[in-house]
């Protein structure tokens, strides 16, 4: 009798992180059947601040975000894909991805995860309620006055705004090794945050882009989200009770607003004693074919690119892909050095209490700033 060899993985708690990988796991086995794979979940909050090295230790597979490869590049808690993958189905990854998600995982001169998951914040509305939709950042402000805005606004969210909106006055965050951001672009970055945020609901400040997804569908007040870490089940109508059209993002100033990268990758553990079946499912996982076929249909978001342009997944999804590619391929990718996870959880709490509570944001930046240099 034939020994069968077991996996598990950890991804994160919605439709989109668990279902695809459900499905893709069980296909695996039918193909494999001397592999079983279990898939466990964990809340989207856990996904972005739970130590990674405490999850290498109990899972094989693991779905994480890209900010924790320079930690893992510093210390041995995943397998290195670029000495087990061969060299052409990561080029493939390469030429194929979706912005800059494949070189997300990439650090230190090493391939540490796979980008099968593609996101960054785009927008969103109802299109049953709102016709005429908002091309410049005057138009988002003067939707939210008549109270018809919502922004995820919790901490990690506040930040990636304040990211985003840096970029859209010139400059990228951390381009300077000395401080984050410079004080007149800081300042004036986190005002235009603040000012939306005063019009909005103040359950945006308690809200992830989920909840604002779920917040939106539900009732029929909120029509417009400007930005919001893209989730194509919410354009789905077999998932969406009234389904959400996706888009790229409003000009400010006549220039485009660019969002900052998120996504999520699998990565394999330096502890995993089935290496060989790892790698195989991994490979089964981000493959074009699956990704465009039961990866998505299992209520996934892909990570290729041709899953992304692909027909036949853009008309079951109200053109979500297609419509916010350009805003995917323009998306800043955030520090990932050993230490900016630390740096994104203290620095979101800062922006986010400027949000709730007001205050002077000069003060604000120099927070940030403190907590860039002990990190």
């Amino acid at each position: 009798m034939s020994t069968v060899v077991e996996l598990r993985g950890i991804t994160w708690n919605h439709t989109r992180g668990y279902l695809p990988l459900v499905a893709t796991a069980q296909r695996f086995s039918e193909l494999h059947p001397d592999v079983s794979i279990t898939w466990q979940k964990r809340s989207l909050q856990e996904f972005a601040d739970y130590p990674v090295e405490r999850l290498t230790e109990n899972f094989d597979l693991l779905v994480v975000d890209h900010p924790f490869m320079g930690y893992a590049a510093n210390h041995p808690l995943l397998l290195p894909l670029d000495e087990h993958l061969p060299a052409s189905f990561l080029a493939d990854q390469a030429a194929n991805s979706v912005g800059r998600s494949h070189e997300s995982y990439s650090y230190g001169g090493h391939q540490w995860g796979l980008a099968i998951d593609a996101a960054t914040p785009v927008s969103a509305y109802r299109p049953d309620l709102l016709k005429q939709i908002p091309q410049k950042w005057s138009d988002v402000l003067t939707l939210a006055r008549r109270g018809l805005v919502a922004i995820p606004a919790i901490p990690v969210d506040s930040l990636m705004h304040f990211y985003m909106f840096c970029c859209a006055l010139g400059e990228e965050p951390f381009s300077s090794g000395e401080y984050v951001i410079s004080p007149d672009v800081g300042v004036a970055a986190l005002s235009l945050l603040r000012e939306l945020l005063s019009y909005c609901d103040p359950r945006c400040l308690e809200r992830n882009p989920i909840a604002t997804y779920e917040a939106m569908i539900a009732a029929d007040q909120i029509a417009y989200c400007p930005c919001a870490y893209g989730y194509v089940n919410y354009a789905r109508p077999e998932y969406a009770r009234k389904p959400l059209r996706f888009g790229n993002l409003v000009k400010l100033d006549e220039k485009l607003l660019r969002s900052t990268l998120g996504g999520a990758g699998l990565v394999i553990s330096a502890h995993c004693q089935q290496i060989e079946a790892a790698l195989a499912y991994a490979q089964f996982v981000a493959d074009p074919v699956t990704q465009r076929g039961l990866y998505f249909t299992s209520g996934g978001q892909p990570g290729h690119r041709q899953a992304w342009q692909d027909n036949t997944i853009n008309q079951a999804s109200d053109n979500f892909f297609l419509n916010t590619l350009a805003t995917l391929d323009n998306a800043y990718l955030r520090p990932r050095y050993d230490g900016a996870i630390p740096l994104q959880d203290h620095a979101g709490l800062i922006v986010h209490r400027y949000l709730s509570e007001g205050g002077d944001p000069r003060t604000v930046l120099k927070e940030i700033n403190s907590v860039f240099v002990t990190n």
